[in-house]
């Protein structure tokens, strides 16, 4: 047969058209359908509007974050997510003005419209153009002065020009000035003002002033001026208290409840939390002071303005309006107005349209527009601090039967039960709902409950549930895991977490399966005062409100530990238990004191790199404390110290105890329940750095396992589950990060199938260990968990790249062999190879990128097969993941018409089958 070579041409045409629409790395129509993702840029550290739009506000924020919003929707425009840590601290922000010198001198080609100093050792400097949010030019700067001036080093602009100051405590000021765009010095030399009086934590820079308060007096030196400027003293009347609060806009500043100016004599009085801004643009260059006061009994906010020059009241942008509880303290951090003109062909100016930028101690951004709350941005879920997945409660139709079950089980206990009387009772409950039913399609049914009209009822597969989100500032979210939706929002303004990187704690005291008991949840914190005495706050978990009385519980003690009990009382509730710094152990409610009989306490001490335990007992009605045990890890050179501590999940549960071999033997696994692994972490003369992890058993104290790397930097992030525990470091010799995993078995042999204990001196484990080399830096670890464990074990890495891979545990098994791998294959594992891949189809949030992650959450749906995860950094990304596929669930494309049909054919044809068997039965016997 032949072919023309046009045929062939076209034919080959086709099939390449066929491959290109059959090669999809993604199904489009399932974006966004299981996962969510909220962007955010976290706490305002300075803003202003963007004077060549009507539609921008320019923001820099405690999260390292430059970005555009709109000051219509409080949309994110664009954003610049900068380097993480002190390298990405912004220390200034300039928005050039049409009026500003620089901004006539300096735009075009080469010209800039935002300008951010980031960092300190280097110090970064930027030029950004504020309509696409790209970067024009930068340049940095190395000073040479040591670590703690350099970190102290403060920024301004000034005619042009930035000002770098570098304060030496106690000693003088070091000031340099710059040329913007070229980072050139405008001067030959560094101006050094002496300045014996100033000091750390009592110093501000408050326009072109750098001002101190100082024992009664403040002091304060133009940096702008010539070298030789005399000090600005102001007399307080009395003792400074802490640092001066700087008034944007005006070299002013506020100590002691004070407004005082550092260019007049002005002094007005402030409130302790009033804020304060002064703004040129609004009356032609006349600045005009503006002052906002919250009065907390009333929920409203209030914001006057006056006349700087003369402090006449400026009634034009003066309002009052509406301040929810949930927001924090607002401090005024830009203002733009704009003539607004009545109606018809004169165009007649009637007064002033304003639009006023609000920071909220908590985090949250708000326009006030015209004296109305325009909207609001939550930042400070861009410092998720804990989280967690709960159950929502049952539906309307589901409560019911729940009760009448409840009402029969307590009639059964009563002896109470007879046949007739509960077949009586099911008649009567299915009459029931029918008739609701019949009502409710009529539209005069009872109205349906609060959870039922808000959709927040449990769903057939356990996939609906309520994301409870702890914040740093303090505040609480119950948020929709589906869709997203904030459903209510709480804030503690006098929580904080527990310093040395531990958080607030959330526990689970009671879920919402025990119907009709309200899901319970508690928030353990503490003071942000001097006292630092634990707090308690109790509430429920899917509507937010908490328990009677206030729900928040003062505690006369400072908590070291906390654990929650695992009996539970009379009404399914987990007592809580706390330890204080006297080791003295304390039960809430006191009344479930009686469960913490026989409960093993331990606690870390990070510094010393020691440990403790400590066996809780219930006598004479009283909780009584004895130590056990103590652990010193802090090595010969007494300079290790512990920087990870982890434990096996509490609501864990292991499928398999064992393993099956090549020779179809079994390897039981060494599954501890008191294991705990511990990393510590220190220099050393020989090797630079060692990390060490340890496997401690908390309620013997004996250390199972111990394992050393040499020049091991952190970070480290560990995750430990079932009989395996895997870590991720970076080698400092080799450049690179490296994870590693260690697998524990009992042997052929089992110790004990039915019950643990760490007290029997169990034997030591055998142990299979391996690393691995990643391509990218890991910034956090989670393992996958599920109802009853029966799924495979997926590891869940946080990159530094914002992406979040699903690696499956076959590539991180230890028992990887490096030789001989004929035995192993028959196993199913697969040959070692040092380097993991990291292919783009094992990404679960594909192109939605989570900046900055910190942590990750995971937790099990009603399906087995699936588990909710929540990512979080300065995002929020919340997907569920399938790591053995989804075996207990049909597909979406599954073919329902189909098996329909065939059903009804076989169903039909096994009635005419049988027809026609039974004749021809009789048909036979009649022959």
């Amino acid at each position: 047969m032949r072919y023309s070579a046009g045929n062939v041409w076209r034919r080959g045409l086709a099939l390449l058209v066929v491959l290109l629409s059959s090669c999809s790395g993604l199904y489009e129509d399932q974006i966004g359908k299981f996962d969510w993702r909220q962007q955010y840029v976290g706490k305002i550290v300075d803003g202003a509007f963007d004077t060549s739009s009507v539609d921008r506000i320019i923001v820099a924020t405690e999260s390292n974050v430059l970005a555009a919003i709109s000051a219509k929707t409080g949309d994110i425009l664009w954003r610049q997510v900068l380097e993480n840590g002190p390298r990405g601290t912004i220390k200034l922000l300039h928005v050039t003005s049409p009026s500003a010198t620089g901004a006539r001198l300096n735009r075009g080609s080469t010209g800039y419209d935002v300008i951010t100093v980031t960092g300190s050792n280097p110090a970064l400097v930027r030029g950004w153009n504020s309509n696409l949010g790209t970067l024009e030019w930068e340049w940095s700067l190395l000073p040479s002065v040591a670590e703690e001036s350099a970190l102290a080093a403060v920024w301004f602009e000034h005619d042009g020009l930035l000002y770098h100051v570098v304060p030496v405590w106690g000693s003088h000021l070091e000031v340099t000035p710059y040329q913007a765009v070229s980072g050139q010095q405008a001067r030959t030399t560094t101006s050094r003002i002496a300045a014996g009086w100033i000091a750390k934590d009592r110093c501000t820079l408050a326009g072109t002033f750098f001002a101190c308060g100082i024992k009664e007096q403040m002091l304060a030196l133009d940096l702008a001026a010539d070298a030789s400027s005399t000090v600005v003293s102001k007399p307080l009347g009395a003792e400074a208290i802490g640092r001066p609060r700087a008034v944007r806009g005006e070299p002013a500043v506020i100590q002691n409840g004070r407004y005082y100016s550092l260019r007049s004599d002005q002094k007005l009085t402030f409130g302790s939390s009033d804020a304060a801004l002064v703004d040129r643009m609004v009356q032609e260059g006349e600045p005009i002071l503006l002052q906002g006061m919250i009065d907390r009994a009333t929920n409203k906010l209030t914001v006057n303005a006056h006349r700087l020059r003369d402090f006449v009241r400026f009634e034009p942008i003066e309002f009052s309006t509406e301040f929810s509880e949930t927001l924090g303290d607002p401090e005024l951090v830009a203002i733009r107005c704009k003539q607004s003109s009545g109606g018809g062909s004169s165009r007649v100016a009637t007064g002033l349209a304003c639009r006023v930028l609000l920071s909220t101690e908590d985090g949250a951004i708000v326009l006030v527009q015209q004296g109305k709350i325009k909207w609001v941005r939550e930042e400070a879920l861009a410092e998720v601090e804990t989280a967690d997945f709960l159950d929502l409660t049952l539906s309307d139709a589901e409560g019911a039967i729940e009760e009448e079950l409840n009402n029969k089980n307590a009639e059964e206990n009563g002896l109470e039960w007879d046949v007739f009387g509960a077949f009586q009772r099911r008649i009567t409950a299915q009459l029931s709902h029918v008739k609701n039913l019949i009502l409710h399609v009529l539209g005069v049914g009872p109205a349906p409950s609060k959870a039922q009209r808000a959709g927040l009822v449990r769903d057939d597969f356990g996939l609906h549930k309520m994301l409870i989100v702890v914040t740093s500032s303090g505040k609480i979210f119950g948020i929709d895991n589906v869709s997203g939706k904030h459903h209510w929002v709480r804030y503690l303004p006098t929580f904080t977490g527990f310093g040395n990187e531990q958080p607030m704690k959330l526990l689970v005291q009671r879920t919402s399966r025990f119907y009709p008991l309200p899901a319970q949840c508690v928030i353990l914190g503490r003071e942000k005062s001097d006292t630092k005495k634990a707090l308690l706050y109790v509430f429920n978990p899917i509507t937010g409100q908490p328990v009677a009385g206030g729900g928040l519980i003062e505690l006369p003690y400072r908590v070291q530990q906390v654990a929650l009990l695992h009996q539970t009382g009379a009404d399914f509730l987990k007592g809580i238990l706390l330890l204080d710094y006297d080791n003295k152990a304390h039960v809430v409610p006191e009344s479930l004191a009686v469960h913490a009989h026989n409960f093993y306490l331990f606690t870390t001490y990070q510094r010393m790199a020691q440990m403790r335990g400590f066996l809780v007992q219930y006598r004479a009605g009283k909780l009584e404390t004895l130590p056990t045990w103590q652990i010193d890890l802090s090595g010969a050179s007494k300079s290790q110290q512990i920087i990870a501590c982890e434990g096996k999940s509490p609501i864990e549960h292991v499928h398999s105890q064992g393993r099956v071999m090549a020779d179809r033997s079994v390897l039981y696994k060494y599954i501890n329940p008191n294991l705990v692994a511990v990393a510590t972490n220190g220099p050393d003369n020989i090797h630079k750095y060692i990390l060490n992890v340890h496997l401690v058993d908390v309620v013997s104290g004996s250390i199972v396992f111990s394992m050393s790397h040499k020049r091991i930097r952190p970070p480290l992030h560990m995750v430990h589950s079932e009989n395996w525990l895997v870590y991720s470091y970076y080698n400092d010799k080799a450049r690179r990060t490296e994870i590693t995993s260690i697998e524990l078995y009992e042997g052929k042999t089992q110790t004990n199938s039915t019950v643990w204990s760490s007290l029997d001196a169990p034997p030591l484990p055998m142990v299979e260990r391996q690393s691995y080399i990643l391509p990218m830096a890991v910034a956090a670890l989670k393992e996958t968990i599920t109802e009853k464990g029966i799924t495979s074990k997926h590891i869940l890495i946080g990159l530094t790249t914002g992406a979040v891979a699903e690696m499956s545990w076959a590539l991180l098994d230890p028992r990887r062999p490096v030789t001989s791998p004929e035995k192993a294959r028959e196993e199913g594992i697969v040959p070692y190879m040092p380097e993991l891949p990291l292919p783009h189809e094992i990404l679960i949030n594909y192109n939605q990128t989570v900046a900055h992650i910190r942590d990750i959450h995971t937790a099990p749906s009603g399906l087995e097969s699936t588990c909710l995860v929540l990512v979080h950094g300065l995002d929020l990304f919340v997907t569920r993941v399938s790591p053995s596929k989804t075996f207990d669930l049909l597909k979406e494309d599954f073919d329902y018409f189909l098996i329909t049909v065939v059903l009804v054919v076989l169903t039909t044809t096994s009635f005419v089958v049988k027809q026609l068997a039974s004749k021809k039965l009789i048909k036979q016997a009649w022959k």
